[in-house]
């Protein structure tokens, strides 16, 4: 969210700037950072895991008291289905999403650039110096950002476009096919040296597709291994990162008696 402000109905709300002059992921104390209820149980062979959680009004400036349910199931089919729901006392906006990395190779010393990547998306958001979105939607053709036909994801990281300068990479939202609440596949990863295959369908309008530009070599990981740059990428399905300061972006609020809903889920087979 730009400058980490935004208005709901005429009044201003002022959030963490915890991005440059940016707030990222709802604040350095994000739901990443709460400790959430958990139930987990077994049912007709699928493995799901509940989870609850309460933002109290105010909470990291953002009105409403919000009561919010994140359902993981896992399927006999080898799909993790992520299932969000949530529900407000005050007029608010939510926008959730998940940050999972991914490399299919298994080997986290390995970059995710030899991994074939297609996405569902005739267009994308360019973004600013400060990564936020100008309010443009750019059509890929022509463009490093056109995965309309599976390419490897390191063909073009290096290109010369200046969106792919700013973002030291990929780290854009692309505006996926299909009618709005549609949930339909919108992309698939594959790592032709293990055969591996990663499915996602979704019924969010975007998807912020993020090579890891700012894994910067400190985190350690699996297997002993310390996170480089490019080490996994990420596809976050959501709406539009600064919706709220970008009329022209679908809406992220949510008012008193209605429930967010927001569905996602992660395949993997092997070709």
């Amino acid at each position: 969210i730009a400058g980490g402000r935004f208005q709901l109905d005429g009044d201003a709300y002022t959030l963490e700037t915890n991005n440059g002059p940016n707030h990222l992921h709802g604040g350095s104390n994000g739901f990443d950072k709460a400790v959430w209820e958990a139930e987990g149980f077994i049912d007709d062979e699928n493995a799901i895991l509940v989870l609850r959680h309460i933002s109290p009004d105010g909470d990291a400036g953002y009105p409403g008291t919000l009561d919010i349910k994140v359902t993981y199931t896992l399927t006999p089919e080898n799909a993790l289905d992520i299932q969000y729901e949530a529900g407000t006392d005050k007029p608010t906006i939510v926008n959730l999403t998940q940050h999972t990395y991914f490399n299919l190779s298994g080997d986290f010393s390995e970059t995710v650039l030899d991994h074939e990547l297609q996405i569902q998306a005739d267009s994308f958001l360019p973004v600013n110096e400060n990564l936020i979105p100008t309010g443009e939607i750019r059509p890929v053709m022509g463009t490093p950002f056109d995965f309309r036909t599976s390419k490897t994801i390191g063909k073009d990281i290096r290109d010369a476009d200046t969106q792919i300068r700013i973002g030291g990479g990929f780290d854009h939202c692309w505006i996926l096919e299909g009618d709005k609440g549609e949930f339909r596949e919108i992309a698939e990863a594959y790592h032709p040296e293990s055969g591996r295959v990663l499915v996602v369908h979704s019924d969010e309008p975007g998807v912020q597709f993020y090579t890891g530009n700012f894994l910067e070599g400190s985190i350690p990981g699996k297997k002993e291994v310390t996170y480089q740059p490019h080490s996994g990428f990420c596809l976050e399905t959501q709406h539009y990162p600064d919706s709220p300061n970008q009329p022209e972006f679908p809406s992220v609020r949510l008012d008193p008696g209605q429930t967010y809903r927001s569905r996602t889920r992660f395949t993997f087979k092997t070709r």
